[in-house]
Order: structure tokens, then sequence, then C-alpha cells
């Protein structure tokens, strides 16, 4: 078993990301699992969006 993390600033990156990967694999996807952070600096709010890909 294998896991491949993904950490961006912005969904459609992070959509980008994985999609290559996958288009990549050559083996089996066990399991995708996403979270969502938010956090605030002073007026500017800054997004985490991050994926970690469990595969044999």
């Amino acid at each position: 078993m294998k896991v491949k993390l993904f950490d961006e600033s912005h969904e459609k990156d992070l959509e980008d990301k994985i999609n290559s990967f996958l288009n990549n694999l050559e083996g089996e996807i066990i399991d995708i699992k996403l979270q969502t952070s938010i956090a605030m600096f002073g007026e500017e709010q800054i997004y985490c969006f991050t994926a970690m890909i469990i595969y044999t």
C-alpha cells in the first residue's frame, strides 16, 4: 500500500494535480481523503485544499 499527498491553495490546482496523478497511475485506488482548511490573516482568507490518495 502507498500514499500520495497533495496540498494546494486553490481547488482547481488540486483537481489538476490529482487528475494528472490518476492518469499516470498504474496501481489500484483504495481510497481518497479530502480536506479543506480556512485561516484568517488580517483581512485575507487563506485556503488549503489537501488530498491523500491511498493506492497499491
